[in-house]
């Protein structure tokens, strides 16, 4: 392991190629708006949905859980898959697929075929931040990375906070079939730009971006040799990738707490019709777009003021998950639901604050060939703390008929976040290296 010695960071030109990364970031950005509105659909048509087809609460959970199960598995060959062939042709396949899912589930009769629809879903959109993550690390110097993967993590937190008013109105002028084919054709519209706009840098470009340092410039033919050699199973022969995949499943089970059952509470709990939960859900997510950006700016000035980089990410994510934990858990308990939506803005936010930091984790401990394949596998870790949360939401509720313990569980998981990313996840890639910048 190595020791906390602060990174060196010399000052240097700006990039010739500042205009065109930042287009890339950009768009990469929208698509993940596009993204979170197609994973926000099941979640916005919840209550309606459920009455059509006549589901119950158990079978809505089951299927609120249906997309994060297949999409956990799914990132442990994807994760390698875009370290073997690059974020360009893992892009395309992944947005085309989920487009095209996105509009065979406006035809799904039944719980079954709605289920299965979902499965896919989950399985298409795997891809896309292990994809966001190689495009940055390949356009990003290390010291400089943390804000544009936080942006492109802004893009999730802008589809949550867009899918409430905007997939409610869809829902209610149109019904929720309608939503779905819409949603899906937006999809297909990103990823025809994506196609025949981005490419990964030039060798001149990478030397440009960064330097002659460990980082970069990085030699493409050993590169690829070295990514079809590697395997995602010596990623789980070392500690840290478990304790990571122990962290990121319990932040990120609070967080789909927020994303799937959300529209439900203030609807039940709180007395909201759907259309006035369509604006007030929104808020939550808003705060969110907020602490993702936190988190990446937090953590790119510590790195700046010489603070060694794997510490500079574990602050933000210890510091936003204890938050988080402290906001959240009463938030069912108070009488006023003003107060109670506030904590819930709090909480969120502050849930949000490490997501960008934990995704640039992933490329600070990897080898470069590795990135996509650590940040899938952490990002597996997650989503199985996104597949059980609305599963256990569900029998809770089922059970106790409030939300009570929703909360009191979901603190509980953010606070196992902050320790095991703050005491167990260790730097392991050597910090010789000094980071060189012109």
């Amino acid at each position: 392991m190595g020791k906390d010695a602060p990174t060196t960071v010399l000052p240097r030109q700006r990039s010739r190629t500042f205009p065109l990364r930042w287009y890339f970031i950009a768009l990469i950005l929208v698509a993940g708006v596009v993204n979170y509105l197609d994973r926000s659909t099941l979640s916005i048509g919840n209550t309606t949905i459920a009455a059509d087809l006549e589901l119950t609460t158990v079978q809505m959970g089951l299927l609120l859980s249906a997309f994060a199960w297949p999409y956990a598995l799914a990132n442990l060959p994807a994760g390698y898959l875009i370290d073997r062939f690059g974020p360009k042709k893992m892009f395309m396949a992944a947005a085309v697929s989920w487009s095209v899912i996105t509009v065979l589930t406006a035809f799904a009769d039944s719980f079954a075929t709605l289920y299965l629809c979902r499965v896919l879903l989950g399985v298409a959109e795997s891809p896309f931040f292990a994809a966001g993550l190689k495009a940055s690390q390949r356009w990003f110097a290390q010291h400089e990375r943390s804000l544009p993967v936080s942006i492109i993590n802004t893009g999730s937190q802008l589809g949550n906070a867009l899918a409430p008013p905007l997939l409610t109105f869809l829902l209610l002028t149109s019904g929720w079939r309608s939503m779905f084919i819409i949603v899906g054709m937006a999809g297909l519209v990103v990823a025809a730009i994506w196609w025949f706009s981005y490419r990964d840098p030039r060798p001149e470009e990478e030397a440009d971006i960064k330097g002659p340092s460990l980082d970069a410039p990085r030699d493409a033919s050993v590169e690829e040799a070295a990514a079809k050699e590697a395997s995602w199973f010596s990623l789980l022969a070392t500690r840290n990738t478990w304790f990571m995949i122990l962290g990121a499943f319990s932040i990120f089970y609070t967080v789909w707490v927020f994303l799937t059952w959300l529209p439900g509470y203030l609807e039940t709990s709180r007395g909201f019709s759907l259309e006035e939960t369509g604006w007030i859900a929104a808020l939550p997510y808003l705060c969110g777009i907020a602490g993702v950006l936190a988190g990446g700016a937090l953590s790119t000035s510590l790195i700046t003021r010489g603070v060694h980089t794997v510490t500079a990410r574990k602050i933000p994510i210890v510091g936003g998950a204890v938050l988080a934990a402290v906001a959240v858990t009463p938030a069912a308990y108070v009488e006023s639901t003003t107060l109670s939506i506030i904590l819930l803005c709090i909480g969120y936010f502050a849930a949000q604050i490490p997501i960008g930091c934990i995704w640039t984790l992933a490329s600070d401990v990897a080898e470069s060939h590795q990135v996509a394949s650590l940040g899938s596998i952490q990002n597996f870790g997650g989503f199985l703390g996104a597949a059980m949360a609305p599963i256990i939401t569900g029998v809770v509720l089922d059970r106790t008929g409030t939300f009570d313990l929703v909360f009191v569980v979901g603190g509980l998981f953010l606070l196992l976040g902050a320790f095991t990313y703050g005491v167990l996840v260790r730097e392991q890639r050597p910090q010789a290296e000094v980071e060189v910048t012109r």
